[in-house]
């Protein structure tokens, strides 16, 4: 059975914001490590949108780029979305029965699969389908933004930090 993982960067105050600050390339080459033993990627549309920029090659992309965006497109993924019509490769649209189908995700597969969003990790939050929470702690302030927790923060327990680079520091949370 696979564990359902939601992880992102956050700021200090809470919100995550991918322009606002990025990954230093110690956390970079962590995500890729991440990205490669994945089962699976489960986004919501927003961000499937966002990461969508991996499907296609760029000039001037390095190693690191070029590694991440191949264990990107290799992994399955599923998007959550009522507004899409159709998605890109390796990509499986969930339209409806969003506890049905995780459910089925979960059970059918083995490994680690991504949450990827604050507003779809709400919703699995409150189904009670979210096995650990990563917060990748950045020593920035927004002072606004997208909440990392898009709604009440659930009761959670700590059971590891780690210090993944020099300014970032990765809190492992899972339902209390």
């Amino acid at each position: 059975m696979a564990k359902l993982v939601f992880g992102m960067n956050q700021s200090l105050d809470g919100y995550v914001d991918h322009l606002a600050f990025g990954p230093s390339p110690t956390l970079f080459r962590h995500f890729i490590e991440q990205a490669q033993g994945q089962a699976g990627s489960v986004y919501g549309r927003r961000m499937y949108e966002v990461m969508r920029y991996w499907d296609d090659d760029h000039p001037g992309w390095d190693a690191g780029e070029q590694a991440f965006a191949a264990a990107w497109r290799n992994q399955p993924k599923w998007v959550v979305s009522r507004s899409l019509k159709a998605v890109g490769p390796n990509a499986e649209l969930v339209a409806e029965d969003l506890e049905g189908a995780i459910r089925e995700i979960k059970t059918e597969r083995d490994g680690e699969i991504e949450i990827a969003g604050p507003d779809l990790a709400h919703s699995l939050t409150k189904l009670g389908l979210i096995d650990e929470y990563r917060i990748y702690l950045h020593p920035v302030v927004l002072g606004h933004g997208k909440p990392y927790f898009a709604g009440p923060r659930p009761p959670l327990r700590l059971i590891a930090n780690d210090r993944i680079d020099e300014n970032v520091i990765r809190l492992t949370y899972v339902p209390a």
